[in-house]
């Protein structure tokens, strides 16, 4: 069960957006998945369809007393829709921050890590919208998670916290030796301006590895999504959003998968059945199929133009090479055969393209 904290205490950087819009690309992929609303705004839960003020039970009542003598958290749980559930919050929390920091209250940064050790269903990820403060309930969420995520404004103004931020974690980690994965996703980029583009740069240049190679877009279709309160994935799979997200979600599956694979020998031979492989002069897609006349290659990378910036090599047995200089990113792509359009029959990576279609997804690290 990967538990994932998303937080930052400059709002408006679409934190809970990406919490909602995650969860519900997560959960598309058919992967169960618990949101914990710990802000007592609780746009989280409403974000997911629930009512706060229809709810009997929420967080509160599971954090408020120690030692698990309050409600279970199973208890409040409300499911949102198909393999997506919430732990609801309300404005009620605010009261919890008080009374946890009240002399003498035990226990009172373990209390969620406790709670979600208890869970009777055990999630494939529990997601966790921390409030835009650090206090004691981000600290909580904190404690419970073995990752984070810092949703970051494509401003130069947005950076000037985070850095501070990395310091509140890394203390908790130097205190309580619990350490944590920190990744930063780029959020509200619009391409159309030289402002965003360089402070897209400068965050790239500032902390490298820690940032996501998914960049999300301004989208219309994410606003409206946390009106209706569904996530983007239910709403839209043809915008913006949906695939940017979809793009994070996969992202984020294929670093575990990275995680776990064993190293591999550094003389190694790349494994002939990849599906791109990183080649002197840029990544090889490779298709094979004696039985078809012609091969193109298409993507986000060449404007959807077939073979447009393609290097095509011709192999034995009815075998295609594709090659295309990419950096580290994550690209959409089909194959045009014959006159038609089709995903990669070797890659099991794919989201619905924005014009229709199904698109393979490729990530590059």
């Amino acid at each position: 069960m990967r538990c994932i904290a998303v937080m930052n205490q400059k709002g408006g950087c679409g934190k809970t957006t990406s919490v909602v819009s995650l969860a519900g690309c997560l959960a598309a992929e058919g992967h169960s998945v618990l949101v914990i609303d710990m802000d007592p705004q609780a746009h989280a839960t409403l974000g997911l369809g629930v009512d706060p003020e229809e709810v009997d039970e929420n967080l509160y009542e599971v954090l408020s007393e120690p030692d698990g003598a309050g409600a279970k958290l199973d208890e409040v749980i409300t499911n949102a829709s198909q393999n997506l559930d919430v732990a609801p919050s309300g404005v009620i929390l605010s009261a919890l921050e008080q009374k946890l920091g009240a002399e003498g209250a035990r226990g009172r940064t373990e209390r969620l890590a406790a709670a979600i050790a208890k869970l009777e269903k055990r999630y494939d990820f529990v997601l966790i919208d921390c409030p835009p403060n650090v206090g004691i309930l981000t600290f909580n969420a904190l404690r419970a998670a073995q990752e984070v995520i810092i949703p970051l404004e494509t401003s130069y103004y947005s950076m000037h916290g985070v850095g501070k931020l990395l310091e509140t974690i890394g203390l908790l980690e130097d205190r309580i030796g619990h350490s944590l994965k920190i990744r930063i996703l780029p959020t509200l980029f619009d391409g159309r301006t030289r402002f965003a583009k360089r402070a897209l740069a400068e965050i790239r240049e500032t902390y490298k590895d820690l940032v996501f190679d998914t960049v999300i877009r301004s989208n219309v279709r994410l606003r409206e999504a946390a009106q209706r309160g569904i996530p983007i994935a239910k709403l839209d799979r043809r915008s913006y959003g949906f695939v940017d997200y979809m793009s994070l979600a996969l992202e984020v599956l294929y670093d575990r998968e990275e995680e776990q694979q064993p190293a591999k020998p550094a003389a190694a031979k790349p494994d002939p059945i990849e599906l791109a492989s990183a080649a002197a002069k840029g990544v090889v897609f490779t298709f094979k199929n004696p039985n078809v006349n012609e091969v193109q290659l298409a993507g986000d990378f060449n404007n959807w133009i077939p073979d447009q910036g393609v290097e095509t090599r011709l192999g034995p047995n009815g075998t295609w090479e594709k090659v295309v200089r990419l950096g580290p990113g994550v690209y959409q792509y089909r194959y045009f055969v014959d006159g038609e359009w089709q995903p990669d029959p070797s890659n099991p990576r794919r989201v619905e393209g924005p014009a229709g279609g199904v698109n393979s997804v490729l990530i590059i690290s």
